[in-house]
């Protein structure tokens, strides 16, 4: 891939395929993100599509600002209106969108449909092809001093998280060791489903 924007319209197409052979009790499944089905992380990825400036501000300002109270709203709602096939539509449609989020350029566009759609294929345990190692580089941390790795706040202190698939490590201490996918995952606070992660510490980042 040549640029980001490549980058992302390869992400959205792959997970494009991917829902559009999903069954449908599948969109009713529970995703890596706490309380959102299938259908709640699509609706919320298709949000800057779906929505203009105008009625982003609106929304924004029925929550007093808070965007994850936003996000959150807006997900459900819109997931308990639209039909599987017009989400998915709205995934397809929108491969080549050049939404970029408030602060976050590109580089922020690309680490959200990435994150999110692994949000859906890991816990689904679907068999799709592994996230490409140049559009992982852009988005992993180079310290936990990183801006990303402060917003959601994972506890790291005394763990080293190792890569094993590519040359990427992060912290210090006590390996925890798996994919650099699934530990992006760990960063973003997410639970793992058993398996996925080895070392000492996995057990806190694992499902039970």
């Amino acid at each position: 891939m040549d640029t980001i924007r490549d980058m992302i319209a390869a992400q959205r197409a792959e997970l494009a395929e991917v829902l559009a052979g999903l069954p449908e009790p599948a969109w009713d499944e529970p995703t890596l993100c706490a309380g959102w089905r299938v259908r709640e992380v699509v609706a919320h990825i298709t949000m800057p599509f779906r929505y203009g400036r105008g009625r982003f501000a609106l929304e924004l300002a029925k929550s007093r600002g808070r965007f994850n109270e936003m996000a959150d709203r807006l997900a459900r709602q819109d997931a308990a209106v639209l039909s599987s096939a017009e989400l998915a539509e709205a995934v397809q449609s929108n491969i080549g969108h050049p939404w970029q989020p408030p602060g976050g350029g590109a580089t922020g566009a690309l680490a959200h449909d990435l994150i999110h759609g692994l949000d859906i294929t890991v816990p689904l345990g679907l068999a799709v092809r592994p996230v490409p190692e140049e559009r992982l580089r852009p988005v992993l941390p180079g310290s936990l001093d990183d801006r990303s790795v402060k917003f959601f706040g994972v506890q790291l202190d005394g763990i080293e998280l190792r890569a094993q698939d590519m040359d990427w490590t992060l912290g210090s201490g006590v390996p925890l060791a798996g994919s650099a996918a699934d530990l992006l995952l760990v960063l973003c606070g997410r639970t793992l489903p058993p398996g996925r992660l080895s070392g000492e510490p996995s057990a806190r980042f694992t499902r039970h």
